[in-house]
């Protein structure tokens, strides 16, 4: 392994100004979802369950409205969605945060549907600008900053929180997306790459890609993120347990930074592995988990492999739905992707303290970890026949790169124009995927 296919991505055109803005446009949405929180609970004066519909209502506008934001922009281009979304959104966290809670409600619902779609058009802006040589060290580049947005947000939604109020922190929420919003329109990343330009008229019918392989990913994607989410409550339910509740907040960084790891040793390897191989493991290795909650430390030494391989199994199924969908259907393909990370957030949280309400802290491990195991003992027959397949029909090569190195390969792309996770219920820092829908 060597740093080289991170060097050569990097080098790129617009690879490094699409990470950098994506990057900071992520922050203010991984802050959403605390922020909100604590607005509910601290500025409306409810529980946190009336927070939690809150969050739902969020979580279900978001995945609904995922896939239709990326099909408007296979169909009319990025600028015109990302006005749409932005001025939509901003105009959400300014008016949200002077509502009463069951007007809130509904609302919350309509600004989830129009969030600003900015992790799923960086990953159709990667799938655009990268020859399939170079996609898997982006996408593992992509994720490793989502690591950090991640890692940010929540806490610099936290800090404004409990040093000016809800109500400011929401204001800032909204200059934070209104200048994620403008920096992405100026950069205007291209959706599709020079030779994928779009046929006057053309429309891709779902029928054509819509299959069982598309569908098997997205259900490891959403069970990916299921483990994640409930691994997050487990992990603080286990050490308030054994009174350790004072290290939760590094055992859960580290969890984040043995993801981030993960994630940079994938992009350096020069082919992917199956997703599938990645995700059984890493829910077979959380089951075990809570064996270690009698202390943080055995806690975290635990959680390495498992944590090791979040990163990897996102990276593997952005990188699978890049080769698999046609360019004038990728952006609808990644916001469903985008809805089934959302959904897999919103289910592990409540299934593991389910488990630990029922059976103790260690259970919540089992739970969300067990159901991983049966998601991927199902879509094992429809992955299986697509290996099958695929040593039957040899598929298609990678784009060539032409003289010039992978720079050049990609010069007519940057030219094309328009182209949990976790977050700790305790508010504390936590390994991430893509969730927008917070």
């Amino acid at each position: 392994m060597s740093l080289t296919p991170y060097r050569e991505t990097l080098a790129l055109p617009k690879i490094v100004s699409l990470l950098v803005v994506a990057t900071l446009a992520r922050i203010p949405i991984a802050a959403a979802a605390v922020v909100l929180t604590l607005h509910v609970v601290e500025g409306l004066h409810l529980s946190y369950g009336a927070a939690g519909l809150v969050g739902a209502a969020i979580t279900i506008g978001g995945s609904v409205g995922a896939p239709v934001m990326g099909r408007l922009i296979d169909r009319w281009g990025l600028r015109p969605v990302l006005v749409l979304t932005t001025v939509a959104e901003v105009v959400y966290w300014l008016v949200a945060q002077a509502l009463p809670y069951w007007v809130l409600l509904p609302v919350a619902a309509v600004g989830g549907f129009l969030a600003l779609p900015a992790f799923s058009v960086a990953r159709q802006a990667i799938a655009a600008l990268t020859p399939e040589s170079h996609r898997l060290p982006a996408f593992a580049l992509d994720s490793m900053t989502t690591e950090l947005s991640f890692m940010a947000g929540p806490a610099l939604g936290v800090l404004i929180v409990t040093t000016a109020g809800s109500r400011f922190a929401m204001f800032t929420l909204a200059i934070g997306i209104l200048l994620a919003g403008i920096g992405l329109w100026l950069l205007d990343p291209p959706v599709r790459a020079a030779h994928e330009a779009p046929v006057s008229g053309e429309r891709v019918p779902r029928r054509s890609w819509l299959k069982p392989r598309f569908v098997a990913i997205l259900a490891i994607t959403m069970a990916a993120t299921l483990v994640l989410s409930g691994t997050d409550v487990a992990v603080v339910a286990v050490l308030r347990e054994t009174g350790q509740t004072e290290w939760a907040g590094l055992v859960l960084s580290l969890w984040a930074l043995f993801s981030l790891l993960g994630g940079f040793v994938y992009g350096m390897i020069k082919r992917g592995l199956p997703m599938l191989l990645l995700f059984a493991p890493m829910a077979v290795l959380t089951i075990p988990v809570g064996l270690g909650g009698d202390h943080w430390a055995l806690l975290a030494l635990l959680l390495i492999p498992a944590g090791a391989l979040c990163a990897p199994t996102i990276t593997a199924s952005t990188d699978a739905i890049s080769r698999l969908i046609p360019a004038g259907a990728r952006g609808e393909a990644m916001g469903l992707h985008n809805s089934a990370l959302t959904v897999g957030v919103a289910c592990g949280a409540p299934l593991a303290g389910l488990a630990i309400d029922h059976w103790g802290p260690a259970w919540g491990f089992v739970a969300v970890g067990s159901v991983g195991v049966l998601v991927a003992l199902l879509v094992l027959p429809t992955e299986i026949r697509h290996r099958r397949d695929t040593r039957r029909v040899p598929g298609p090569d990678s784009t060539p790169v032409p003289a010039g190195g992978p720079a050049a390969a990609s010069a007519a792309a940057s030219d094309s124009g328009s182209g949990p996770v976790p977050g700790s219920t305790a508010g504390l820092p936590a390994p991430s995927v893509d969730m927008e829908a917070r």
